[in-house]
Parts: C-alpha cells; sequence; structure tokens
C-alpha cells in the first residue's frame, strides 16, 4: 500500500493546504463537497502536487515538513520530477 502527500491549491483565492492520504484524488473530492470543514470555505480546490511514499510514518513526517513551506518551495514543488499529479489525474 502507498501513502501520499498532497498539496490543494484553493481556485477561489489561490492558498495552498497540505495533506496526507492512502487516496489523494478522493480526498480532493472531500475536500471539494465541503466534507473537510477546515477547507470548505475555499472551494473550489485544485490538486498540485502529489508524492508517493512506501509508509505511512514517512508520508506524516513530509506532510510536517511541509506544513511551513513558503510559496517559492510550494512551487518548487509543484514543478519538481517527483510531483506525480500527471499520473493521477
Amino acid at each position: 500500500m502507498a501513502f501520499y502527500v498532497y498539496i490543494i491549491q484553493s481556485q477561489v483565492e489561490g492558498s495552498f493546504y497540505k495533506g496526507f492520504s492512502e487516496n489523494p484524488v478522493q480526498r480532493l473530492a472531500q475536500h471539494n463537497d465541503g466534507s473537510a470543514t477546515y477547507t470548505s470555505r475555499k472551494i473550489p480546490w485544485k490538486l498540485v502536487y502529489v508524492e508517493e511514499f512506501p509508509s505511512k510514518q514517512e508520508a506524516l513526517i513530509r506532510e510536517k515538513n511541509l506544513k511551513n513551506a513558503t510559496i517559492e518551495r510550494i512551487n518548487a514543488l509543484i514543478n519538481h520530477p517527483k510531483n506525480i499529479v500527471a499520473r493521477l489525474e
């Protein structure tokens, strides 16, 4: 089983949200249907970054690391080769 760290971007005002999921596409749907309370005010969201990990622990460490990422770092990740978002669309 794979684990994922993802970044979504609000299409309303451009802010980013970083999270962890076993299924980032399904999780994006939850963000967009309003069932994820924290992000419900900024619907719709777009998946802009996904990174895969072999273990839950590694993914959670990476998620924690990204929580304080600057806009510059996020933009660099979006354009980085390890971004697998295109494989999931």
